[in-house]
């Protein structure tokens, strides 16, 4: 386990209305079109790096009626990828890969991550599996060296629609790499924060009168 926490199964339900509630910026399906100039590919491992990540680990999916949103691209476990794709309702997609560690397969040989007792499905769908909970399901399939993973909530997104979504995912190319890599420089943590209840002189205390935010 390293300092950056390893997300496993389903994300909270916080997550939902998160993305659902707070302006979420979308691209991907029904985004924006791809720029002219897409950058040298080594300028795009570049910013993969910089989110902790690999461009041979970065998938996107389209499904219709979601957009991806792209607060929600980040780097999941050691260098793997995560993000999220939501529809008007605010339900949420799910799109993870990670280094196959595991087998898609052994949904069937372990307890499943989200707390629930046991899987209610652990089945062989063409080159995937398909598990599902009481509370969620996914789609998983091993692909060289890492396992790409789509899930989502029950009943908010039906199995027709994980399906279209899994079938779809595949290994971003250069044109979709840019779109959704933060620019060098503007990956999660690179910037220092700013805070607006600091004077511009002075000792640098916080202001805590009215007005002043935090």
């Amino acid at each position: 386990m390293t300092s950056r926490t390893r997300l496993h199964g389903l994300w909270p339900a916080l997550l939902v209305l998160t993305l659902a509630g707070c302006g979420t910026e979308h691209a991907g399906a029904g985004g924006a079109s791809p720029t002219a100039d897409v950058p040298d590919h080594a300028e795009l491992e570049a910013r993969a790096t910089a989110l902790q990540t690999r461009a041979d680990h970065v998938y996107v999916t389209e499904v219709a009626g979601y957009t991806l949103a792209t607060q929600s691209v980040g780097v999941r476990g050691d260098d793997g990828f995560g993000s999220s794709y939501t529809d008007k309702s605010g339900h949420v997609i799910q799109l993870g890969v990670e280094r196959a560690e595991y087998s898609p397969a052994d949904c069937g040989k372990q307890p499943p991550t989200d707390g629930t007792p046991d899987y209610t499905v652990c089945e062989r769908e063409g080159g995937s599996w398909y598990s599902a909970t009481a509370l969620g399901h996914s789609y998983a399939r091993a692909e060289g060296d890492v396992v790409v993973k789509v899930s989502a909530e029950l009943p908010a997104v039906d199995r027709a629609t994980l399906r279209e979504a899994a079938e779809a995912a595949h290994l971003a190319d250069d044109a979709e790499l840019d779109r959704i890599l933060p620019p060098l420089g503007r990956a999660p943590g690179s910037q220092p924060i700013q805070r607006g209840d600091l004077p511009p002189e002075g000792d640098g205390a916080p202001e805590n009168g009215v007005g002043a935010s935090g």
